[in-house]
């Protein structure tokens, strides 16, 4: 091959990169629009040309690669922890006192960051080049995002400085006006709005095809430089100016504060420019910089003693209720929501705003007619604070009787504040419905993932679960992103759910109240479905565990006609409506009651359940007197005070360990 190729090849990539780093990451753009198209232009259709000569870095690669059906789970290198808030300037200031007295008049100082409203991400680096994008998840266990991480231009594919292997922790989001251009080409399409550039971020970075990601255009704003869990450098401000210099975005409206009042100072500022930032923000964070005395703070089993979130005040304003309607949510629950004369708040226009319940309804005396404060909780979702004035023509709202989408029973449950649709073929909550039916843990139908479970829905070939049973694989293949071959895994895969034992089938029916727990207990008491169906709520309570409103839920769930015709149909289908009872367990633990609380230090939570059942124990969520012992960790909370209140034994892991016998 001629070098004065690849010459040409190596010569376009470090322009298009050199260009792409100016424009994503220091906002300084060099040439046009047009000119950039023509590099990346000329540089596809060399690869073309020579194919052998593409490299997984170049700027061509970034978005490739079939839609894929999920989403594997992969373990972070260390907790990727979330912080404690301060709600207030005190609080701010309590933060500080602790952080003084931990550190023993030692000299310290914060780094102040803005607060990001996006989602955490850990981007992976070996020898230069990205491998792994992670989402945070849990903060313990996130989910492979490379191909989709691969579209956001501010994220490079190669360093500017070889660091060996490196991991970067930093937030994505979606700016105001790429948010604001996807909800019109929703609106043009017959779709609608998105809630939020936060949720419209978080969403668009989990699709399942990485062309629709890089539609998105989001970006990624480092905040974290680390190698094998644990920050590289010494300090955290200096980990920020390295991050620049190796090529990524870094927030530029930072600040390093020697002493408190310059922490308060930076906060106070940006709550009043916020309005002027291209994306949306929710307060400050205030890190200690050094790395040693991070370290020397420590963490508690939720947060670092070393940081803190400062939270700004939600933004709001006075409009008056025109009326108020009912959503249907995704599990049944109807939710009151307040339809409002378009009002600004903090720079967006609110229209609507949620009333969570009835009981919410009634604390705030609302009425259709009344002037109300509106905010924006987190800088984002719009709720009825309070009732400013009553209007004079003010009238009531009433939950309806029968579901304004399907027409089915409303229920709500004693105790319960939420009114809910109990018939599962709702198509309000059809699509969750057939989620929950199909994830793990409950009917385990690989491959029936979101994008999926929507495109059966919406074409009306799924309407209950029972559906799920009838499709073929030239349903299948018609749809989007559905070849052949993934097409037959998974109607194999629905094909083997078949042979999920009872309590499976029970917890998949998304009955309130029961879940895999209690699906197992009320299989094991009565022996089959129909048992369990035909039982009263007396009988239902017989069970261990279920009280009066598990058994009314399970009770009302079962009188729905349309929940008696699922049930037949699943029945037809050759589901499992029986289960073999298991034989009462023996053990050091027979007879006994334990209750685990706070976080153990060798044992998952799990873990420490299957232990106790194997020893014939019973494990329960709740203190009460017929508790024999509280098994308890750090943070154990407000269990670990009533079992003290009520005399019942509490013991730690070791306690534990020599109750079951080592």
């Amino acid at each position: 091959m001629p070098d004065d190729i690849r010459r040409e090849i190596e010569r376009l990539r470090g322009e298009i990169q050199r260009h792409e780093y100016l424009y994503y990451v220091l906002d300084r753009p060099e040439i046009s629009d047009q000119d950039f198209d023509q590099f990346v232009r000329r540089l596809q259709a060399l690869e073309k040309e020579h194919p052998e000569l593409v490299t997984p870095d170049s700027p061509t690669q970034r978005v490739g690669g079939k839609p894929r059906e999920g989403f594997i789970k992969v373990p972070h290198s260390s907790p990727m922890l979330s912080l404690d808030n301060a709600l207030t300037e005190e609080e701010l200031r309590e933060f500080d006192r602790r952080v003084r007295s931990l550190l023993g008049g030692e000299p310290y100082a914060y780094v102040a960051e803005l607060k990001l409203d996006g989602l955490s991400m850990a981007a992976r680096y070996e020898s230069g080049l990205l491998v792994r994008g992670i989402t945070r998840g849990d903060g313990l266990v996130g989910e492979d995002v490379t191909e989709n991480g691969r579209t956001i231009r501010s994220l490079p594919l190669r360093l500017r400085q070889e660091h060996g292997d490196i991991e970067v922790r930093g937030e994505v989001v979606m700016h105001r006006k790429a948010f604001e251009r996807l909800n019109v080409e929703r609106e043009a399409q017959g779709l609608p709005r998105y809630a939020n550039p936060r949720n419209s971020a978080a969403g668009s970075l989990r699709v399942l095809d990485p062309s629709i990601t890089a539609s998105r255009q989001l970006s990624f704003y480092a905040y974290g430089l680390f190698r094998d869990g644990a920050p590289l450098l010494e300090s955290h401000w200096d980990s920020l100016d390295r991050l620049e210099k190796i090529g990524f975005k870094v927030n530029p409206y930072r600040k390093l504060c020697p002493a408190l009042e310059d922490l308060l100072a930076f906060f106070r500022e940006w709550e009043d420019k916020r309005e002027t930032l291209p994306y949306e923000i929710d307060g400050v964070v205030a890190k200690v910089d050094s790395i040693p005395q991070q370290r020397a703070l420590g963490w508690t089993a939720k947060a670092p003693r070393w940081a803190i979130a400062a939270k700004y005040t939600p933004r709001q304003a006075e409009t008056t209720v025109e009326d108020i309607g009912v959503q249907v949510g995704r599990t049944g629950t109807l939710t009151p929501v307040a339809r409002l004369a378009p009002v600004v708040v903090g720079g967006v226009t609110v229209s609507r705003a949620t009333l969570h319940n009835e009981d919410e309804i009634e604390r705030l005396g609302v009425q259709i007619g009344d002037t109300v404060v509106v905010e924006r909780s987190g800088d984002v979702i719009p709720k009825v604070v309070r009732v400013a004035r009553q209007g004079e023509r003010r009238r009531p709202f009433g939950m309806p009787k029968q579901c304004p989408v399907c027409g089915g029973e409303v229920v709500r449950e004693a105790g319960e504040v939420a009114s809910r649709c109990i018939n599962t073929n709702c198509p309000a909550r059809l699509k969750e419905s057939v989620r929950h039916f199909a994830q793990r843990g409950v009917m385990d139908i690989d491959g029936l993932g979101d994008a999926l479970v929507d495109q059966l829905v919406e074409r009306k070939l799924v309407t209950n679960v029972a559906d799920l049973y009838r499709l073929k694989v030239e349903d299948l293949i018609e749809l989007e992103r559905m070849a052949e071959k993934s097409a037959g895994k998974v109607m194999a895969n629905i094909g083997a759910s078949r042979t999920r034992p009872l309590p499976r089938v029970l917890a998949g029916l998304g009955i309130p109240f029961v879940g895999e727990r209690t699906a197992a207990i009320l299989a094991e008491t009565f022996g089959s479905l129909d048992e369990i169906a035909a039982a009263d709520m007396e009988t239902l309570q017989t069970a261990e565990e279920v009280g009066p409103k598990v058994a009314h839920s399970v009770n009302a769930f079962f009188r729905e006609p349309r929940n008696q015709e699922l049930v037949e149909r699943l029945r037809k289908e050759g589901l499992q409506f029986q289960h073999q009872r298991k034989r009462k367990k023996s053990g050091p633990l027979e007879g006994r009651t334990l209750v685990l609380t706070g976080t153990l230090p060798t044992l998952a939570r799990a873990e420490a359940t299957k232990l106790i059942e194997e020893a014939g124990g019973k494990v329960t969520g709740s203190v009460s007197k017929k508790t024999d012992y509280l098994v308890a960790g750090e943070e154990a909370g407000s269990k670990l005070e009533k079992a003290q209140s009520l005399g019942v034994k509490v013991i730690d892991e070791a306690g534990l360990r020599k109750l079951l016998g080592g």
